[in-house]
């Protein structure tokens, strides 16, 4: 691009480049439709019943594409939709009269209409491009609704009560060591939750409370569902990856909590320190309150080989990976292990499958949700663990196992399409998983840095009176 242009010019350029991502949006919408009347003749020839045809196609535009296979499913499905059953729509889109995200609402809109019907909508509502090229988002999307009620009411009406089925609650990170928890409710429910909450933090700001109208209603929201009189006091099972540096001597070594991600060093330990009972004066002598009493925190510690950040994996002769070995694997590979696909794990897929020999090992493991792990049982998917570096250890109950060095380096996995390509995985880094100095002689805890924080020193003495109940938790 001439960089050297009025500005004039350039506004010419944003529009000009716009209308070229909508055109390239057409043209790949075309060329999945392509790939998967291919894929489905392969797949039929060789012997896949039709119900079971097409099976894995998303899942290959998804990592063509550089997302995730849930998003290649819905890609897949909107370009058969826009290439086969609307072609006003699709014209449009190549043209760069809209964008491939005002493509998808307005598919969207129609997909509870049979094909009849939904021909009819892309008809009428093309019938004055030039209109529609100036309608907003919303608007847009009204007009897509108002279509689809007048050709088929019942449809619409019908859809919106399935939708009520689809109702959930889903957890994803937020940046500084928060979450979204979200819940999609039938609308009077959402409405109902929302104005109870809201009736609550005006009562409490009405009577004094200090907190926020927003700190006040997600706190009333915890204790609602939990049960617990302060939302601070909801008992966990603290699944913190960690060093021993970063949990007893200061270490600035970052830990992880499976499920959400990295959390900072002093976050993971004031999130222990603040479920353990408070020291009764300097000495650390115990309170010795009931309240006092109670440890909020469930430790499950893994261990790793000094200086390598290494976990230590148990082996197992059955097909399905039994629990220990099954938290191993979620918690060394964090998220699906298929290149883009950040989903939470369900299964844990062997990659070299167990009726062709393969082992139920940490090494033959890896962790995927479903929509990745039915995706390879189409024909013409492989995958295979690429040679690393390997340790054999003994576990605590005289068991040989895989040593797997975590992190990048580590746990690699290759997959293979039914097309040829190959996509490499490698499992997350974990804390410690790089060479660290020595710290004295073996079996001795280093010491806490110069000006280590006095809670650093605070959690020592609580981690050192409870150390009977923890063992027996771990």
């Amino acid at each position: 691009m001439d960089r050297d242009v009025s500005d004039a010019e350039r506004v010419d350029q944003l529009r000009t480049l716009e209308e070229l991502k909508a055109a390239a949006a057409a043209a790949q919408a075309r060329i999945a439709v392509d790939l998967d009347v291919s894929q489905r003749r392969a797949q039929e020839a060789a012997g896949v019943p039709a119900k079971k045809r097409g099976q894995g196609v998303g899942a290959q535009v998804a990592l063509a594409r550089r997302e995730s296979p849930h998003q290649g499913g819905r890609l897949l499905g909107l370009a058969k939709t826009l290439v086969l059953e609307m072609p006003h729509t699709f014209a449009a889109l190549q043209a760069g009269t809209i964008s491939e995200w005002r493509a998808t609402l307005v598919v969207r809109e129609s997909i509870c209409l049979v094909r009849a019907d939904r021909a009819a909508l892309d008809d009428q509502l093309w019938a004055d491009p030039g209109a529609v090229e100036r309608l907003g988002t919303r608007a847009l999307v009204a007009r897509a609704k108002q279509l689809a009620y007048r050709l088929d009411a019942a449809s619409v009406v019908a859809r919106a009560r399935r939708a009520e089925a689809e109702r959930s609650v889903s957890l994803r990170p937020a940046p500084d060591t928060m979450t979204y928890l979200t819940g999609l409710l039938p609308v009077a429910q959402g409405v109902g939750v929302w104005a109870a909450l809201t009736r609550t933090a005006d009562a409490l700001r009405a009577q004094g409370d200090g907190r926020s109208r927003g700190q006040i209603m997600a706190d009333t929201l915890v204790e609602r569902v939990t049960g617990q009189a302060r939302a601070a006091d909801v008992p966990v099972e603290v699944q913190l990856v960690m060093t021993d540096r970063t949990l007893l001597a200061g270490d600035a070594e970052p830990a992880l909590i499976p499920g959400y991600g990295t959390v900072p060093a002093d976050f993971a330990r004031d999130l222990l320190a603040a479920r353990l009972p408070t020291p009764d004066g300097a000495d650390g002598a115990a309170a010795t309150g009931p309240d006092e009493r109670r440890v909020l925190a469930w430790l499950r510690r893994l261990f790793t080989a000094s200086g390598t950040g290494e976990l230590v994996a148990l082996d197992s002769r059955r097909r399905i990976a039994p629990p220990g070995l099954a938290r191993f694997i979620n918690t060394r590979d964090q998220a699906c292990r298929t290149s883009w696909c950040d989903a939470p794990i369900r299964h844990r897929d062997h990659v070299v499958p167990a009726a062709a020999g393969g082992p139920t090992t940490a090494q033959n493991l890896r962790g995927a949700c479903e929509g990745c792990n039915y995706a390879r049982q189409a024909p013409g998917w492989a995958a295979r663990t690429l040679p690393t570096s390997q340790d054999t250890v003994t576990s605590g109950d005289g068991d040989q196992g895989d040593g797997q060095r975590a992190g990048p380096g580590g746990h690699v996995v290759e997959l293979t399409t039914p097309t040829g390509h190959t996509y490499t995985s490698h499992a997350p880094p974990l804390p410690g998983h790089r060479p660290a100095p020595a710290t004295g002689p073996p079996g001795r805890q280093p010491a806490g840095p110069p000006g280590a924080p006095e809670s650093d020193s605070r959690l020592k003495r609580l981690v050192e009176r409870h150390r009977a109940t923890l063992d027996r938790t771990a």
